[in-house]
């Protein structure tokens, strides 16, 4: 039988079964809901656009449907607008472009919270405290935070005038400052503990986070860590392969970290530990709480599945959703959940959402008040849970159905109305903005960049504590002595985290502000544990 004899009646069969097919599926499509659904809405859109008493925006129409369809899905199903697109992609993508400071309105005016480190205006010397007056020559007394964004942001390589007021200095300061891509850090900052004990912060999952985390972890190696707190409280996410990596440092092996499973199974994926990393058999605790949600669930549920160290803190907030991005023609963009992703021992860890009101009430519905603090390496503390069981590597039963509950149980306390109204109006920051005008060269001159020497030697005195409370009062924030004793010793290191920031950035920061912090206190105290249940020597 010759070719050409096959492949004559083999063309006419494939082509009757297309006509067949195509008259099948044009039948069942001129019927579908979608369509008619699509032509539903777009007469209701043309009829309001024609004849609605008033002009509308049928835009802000198009989007308030959208933003309805979305919350008939999950809670992380949320549509970006054009105005929130940059913003929101800048944040993952881990830069943006302008003049790299960070700022806060005070007053009506536009102030230096802190120059970004290897940004220009760090470079020229602009200084923490400086107040930006004029923006190309024009008064900026009483500028919004969107304003500044739209002034001082702009393509490497442009230019723009500030001119600062700064104390001391009895004239205007002018600078011409040409913009330049702006790191915007994920890893807010690493320091040793002591002498044998690393302090990582991680505050999302951006495109640079692994970079960044290795080289953190890489300096405190030589510093002498030899065991390693790793914080991802009130960690939102990011990027799924981010977490993937970074389990990876301290997972051996080919260990499954994650899997995800969705209804279409392109959206199936399976991901395992590939690389081997200095940091497999270093005693390990990982930090939670509520606002540690999806990729920071990833790594802290992989690390308890494998029984790799020890989850201290509380109850994460349960999101097991996996979204993928659909950039739309005007450049805004469809976030859609197409999978949910699982720990390595099988659990979901997404908690109920179906049985909430709405998006408000499922967020305000986090974590478990009623957890009971101290030793949970067995999980006695959710044993009468509805939840379903699952065992770790070496058979610990964990529960899936609601975030990750540690291993060790130490909840954050909760500051009091008088210190949450000091927090809302930004008393702290404007109270020290005050005192270092008056007070920064002294401090200079008597720690000479020394941090340690400042955390040891520098205290917040009795006439210091007078004049805060004064000026709070003076804001508006009336004294509460019962609520102000119970909150002193956070009052007082935040107070002495907001001058040391002024002089050491984030490192500052953090190393005096978690001297309070007790679910870290308490960590510390814990890697006899962590040993144990990694089975390290």
């Amino acid at each position: 039988m010759s070719f050409k004899s096959v492949k004559f009646p083999y063309l006419l069969f494939t082509a009757v079964i297309g006509i067949v097919l195509g008259v099948f599926l044009d039948k069942v499509f001129s019927e579908d809901n979608l369509r008619d659904s699509i032509r539903k809405f777009n007469d209701v859109l043309t009829f309001t656009e024609k004849y609605y008493v008033e002009e509308v925006d049928t835009q802000k129409l198009v989007e308030s449907a959208i933003n309805g369809m979305l919350n008939e899905l999950d809670p992380h199903s949320v549509y970006i607008s054009p105005e929130q697109f940059t913003q929101v992609e800048e944040s993952f993508r881990g830069d943006f472009e302008g003049i790299g400071i960070e700022f806060q309105i005070v007053n009506d005016t536009l102030t230096v919270v802190s120059a970004i480190t290897g940004g220009p205006s760090e470079a020229l010397g602009i200084l923490s405290g400086d107040r930006i007056v004029k923006i190309d020559d024009t008064p900026v007394i009483g500028i919004t935070n969107d304003d500044v964004r739209k002034k001082l942001r702009g393509k490497a390589g442009s230019e723009v005038k500030v001119s600062i007021s700064r104390i001391g200095v009895p004239k205007l300061i002018e600078y011409n400052i040409v913009r330049d891509k702006i790191p915007l850090y994920s890893v807010d900052t690493h320091f040793m503990m002591d002498e044998n004990t690393g302090y990582v912060s991680v505050s999302r999952f951006s495109e640079t986070t692994y970079d960044e985390l290795v080289e953190a972890l890489q300096d405190l190696s030589k510093h002498g860590m030899k065991q390693l707190i790793l914080d991802l409280r009130g960690n939102p996410g990011g990027y799924l392969n981010q977490a993937v990596k970074i389990s990876d440092l301290f997972i051996s092996g080919k260990k499954k970290i994650v899997y995800t499973e969705g209804r279409r199974k392109e959206f199936d994926e399976v991901y395992y530990a590939s690389d081997p990393s200095v940091y497999e058999n270093i005693p390990l605790i990982v930090l939670i709480n509520r606002g540690s949600a999806s990729a920071s669930e990833i790594v802290s549920g992989a690390i308890q599945d494998w029984d790799r160290g020890l989850i201290v803190g509380e109850t994460s907030f349960g999101k097991g959703l996996v979204q993928r991005q659909f950039d739309l023609p005007d450049n805004s963009a469809l976030r859609l959940t197409i999978s949910q992703y699982f720990t390595p021992s099988g659990r979901l860890i997404q908690r109920d959402y179906k049985n909430k009101k709405n998006k408000e009430d499922y967020y305000s519905s986090v974590g478990d008040e009623n957890e009971a603090e101290g030793d949970n390496i067995n999980h006695t503390a959710e044993n009468d849970s509805a939840k379903p069981e699952y065992k770790t590597a070496d058979g610990r039963i964990v529960y899936g159905g609601g975030g990750i509950t540690p291993d060790y149980i130490v909840k954050s306390g909760l500051v009091t109305v008088y210190t949450q109204n000091l927090l809302r109006k930004n008393i702290f920051y404007t109270f020290i903005l005050s005192y270092l005008d008056k007070n920064s060269d002294e401090i200079k001159q008597k720690y000479n960049d020394d941090l340690s020497k400042f955390k040891s030697n520098f205290k917040i005195t009795p006439d210091m504590i007078k004049s805060f409370i004064q000026f709070a009062s003076s804001k508006e924030v009336v004294f509460n002595e019962e609520e102000y004793q119970k909150d002193k010793e956070y009052i007082e290191a935040r107070l002495k985290a907001q001058i040391a920031r002024n002089f050491w950035k984030n490192e500052g920061w953090y190393s005096v502000l978690l001297s309070s912090d007790d679910q870290l206190n308490k960590a510390v105290t814990l890697f006899n544990e962590a040993k144990d249940l990694a089975k390290l020597k």
